[in-house]
């Protein structure tokens, strides 16, 4: 494995030049990485922001009517780590999880169908954006209450630990949540009991429209990790190779029982926290430094690394793409077309008959 030795990782409570939008622009570097593996990873990301722009788009025309919570900009910190997981393992997210049911190998169907509150969604057409689920690629849940799903990952990693088969948890979450008691209080017990569980947070950042600085004193949230005696890396979160190293390097720690481990994925998105626009965030006007972020875009990086190795040409990758938009079109067609719950299914998936027919929680 290649350990990227370039990146900021002494000082837990500072970002450095990863909180700069002028830097980390250049192709990612690729030496020792299996082409296959990269193409992989291209193609995962490429699946999440063509379906993301395509969700973006059918909000704006008024064709989804849950709240979206978009990651396009942000797919290299999903995509790495999902590479470095197997089903059996079981990952948490948060609301904006479309991106971690995409890259762990979810239907774009489902995704389609539950956006529309369809009976074949991923939820049963129940959950709407933010309440996806998907257990046979290890997607336990994922929950728009902020930092709620990371002590279930705490559970779960207890519980894998009992089970005894190597498999770990993982929860994915924002830098906002780590403002969370519940956060604190499942790092510590992660540490004491440890626990076979990665928390990866991809700080893009912001916390809905305010900065991190204007929130914490510090602009890195390892400073948790470091307090809790958990081994953690910082990474640049638009690097999928990056992400993949330090996630493989994480994981199979866990696996070998090496107790609990963090990753700080330093990202940026690039529409607002809620719905597809630009220009504003929660009603206010987004900072002016957008464009300079979009030059660390994770899906051109990787692209022009593979085209410089003569591993992949423009033409294939246009067509990659166009394919892709095909696939996601067609899902939503055939989502369009799909039943909604029956009416009964609103208590049915709420409470469950007892054998002396007795109706309880």
């Amino acid at each position: 494995m290649v350990v990227r030795t370039d990146l900021p990782r002494l000082d837990p409570a500072h970002l450095g030049g990863l909180a700069d939008p002028d830097q980390y622009h250049e192709a990612l570097t690729l030496p020792g990485h299996d082409r296959g593996w990269l193409r992989d990873a291209l193609h995962r990301m490429l699946v999440i922001r063509v379906a993301e722009e395509m969700i973006g788009e059918l909000v704006t025309a008024g064709r989804i009517r849950c709240p979206c919570h978009l990651a396009i900009g942000q797919e290299a910190a999903a995509v790495g780590v999902a590479l470095k997981l197997r089903p059996t393992d079981r990952i948490f997210g948060a609301h904006r999880s479309h991106a971690h049911y995409l890259a762990l190998g979810g239907s774009l169907h489902g995704l389609m169908a539950e956006v529309q509150g369809k009976d074949t969604g991923a939820s049963r057409g129940m959950g709407g954006s933010m309440h996806l689920i998907d257990i046979a690629h290890g997607l336990y849940g994922t929950v728009p209450i902020v930092g709620a799903t990371i002590p279930i990952a705490v559970g779960a990693a207890l519980a894998a630990k009992m089970d005894n088969r190597g498999d770990v948890a993982v929860s994915f979450f924002g830098d906002g949540a780590t403002e969370e008691g519940a956060f604190h209080e499942a790092l510590n017990l992660a540490a004491v009991m440890q626990l076979p569980v990665l928390f990866v947070c991809e700080n893009n950042l912001f916390s809905s429209h305010l900065h991190i600085g204007l929130r914490q004193p510090a602009d890195s949230v390892a400073r948790y990790a470091e307090a809790n005696r958990i081994e953690w890396a910082r990474v640049d979160g638009n690097d999928v190779v990056s992400v993949a190293e330090a996630a493989g390097a994480a994981v199979d720690a866990l696996r070998g029982g090496g107790g609990p481990r963090f990753i700080e994925a330093v990202t940026y998105r690039w529409r607002g926290h809620v719905g597809p626009r630009e220009d504003e965030d929660v009603g206010v006007q987004r900072k002016g430094d957008l464009a300079r972020w979009k030059g660390r875009d994770p899906i051109r990086r990787l692209a022009e690394a593979l085209i410089a190795a003569g591993d992949l040409g423009q033409r294939a990758l246009a067509e990659e793409q166009r394919e892709i938009r095909a696939q996601v079109e067609s899902a939503w067609e055939q989502a369009r077309r799909d039943p909604y719950p029956a009416a009964e299914a609103l208590l049915g998936y709420v409470y469950t008959e007892s054998p002396e027919g007795r109706r309880s929680f």
